[in-house]
């Protein structure tokens, strides 16, 4: 068995200045001031943009983040619909030849607890059933049912600004409510790190503080 963290993967270079700029060309063809675009001026438009909830500017531009988290969070991942989705199968991965069976560490349970050893007794032996039955000839989209929702698993979404900005007012800044810990274990590092690379599109997005995850 094996317990790994939590994490995520940006798939695309992000040049926060640059994709400034894009929104701007695409947004001028709205009011054909083109001839207004300056040095500085893509900034001062996105931001215009942003408070005049004008967010339709923002689907013109799209990236891809890839997600390693438990089986549970994965299925709020999806639930976004209007993006697209890669994710690692269960019915086709056969984890008895591509060695340990992993679980996503629980940020919920501190380690040396009667939790978290009653946590790690749970997948071992929802590992050894899997191999077991495995070893029986039973295929592994029959088998995923012994394994839990602290399986891991690596998703990629792909979404546009808007849906990106949606995602993360849910999911790391918890507008409708306090997200799963495991949900900002990942969203939360992510949206701080596209409000360094990104300027202004997630300026207002304000993410909540780690230590409320527990």
């Amino acid at each position: 068995m094996k317990i790994v963290d939590a994490g995520y993967e940006i798939l695309d270079p992000l040049n926060g200045e640059e994709i400034l700029k894009k929104i701007e060309r695409v947004a001028r063809v709205c009011y054909k001031s083109e001839d207004k675009i300056t040095e500085g001026s893509a900034e001062k438009m996105v931001r215009a943009l942003i408070k005049s909830n004008h967010m339709a500017m923002l689907e013109h531009y799209s990236f891809s983040v890839k997600f390693i988290c438990d089986r549970g969070v994965s299925h709020e991942i999806v639930r976004h619909r209007v993006a697209s989705y890669a994710q690692e199968s269960t019915r086709y991965c056969n984890y008895n030849k591509s060695g340990d069976v992993a679980f996503i560490r629980p940020v919920f349970f501190d380690e040396d607890t009667p939790e978290m050893d009653n946590w790690v007794d749970s997948c071992m032996r929802a590992e050894k059933t899997y191999n077991y039955l495995i070893s029986e000839g039973r295929t592994p989209q029959e088998v995923r049912s012994v394994l839990s929702n602290s399986l891991k698993t690596e998703v990629v979404m792909t979404a546009n600004l808007r849906e990106w900005r949606h995602f993360l007012s849910l999911r790391a800044c918890g507008s409708t409510g306090k997200p799963h810990p495991q949900m900002l274990e990942v969203a939360v590092p992510l949206l701080k790190e596209l409000r360094e690379r990104v300027p202004v599109v997630f300026d207002d997005l304000e993410p909540m503080e780690w230590e409320t995850v527990k």
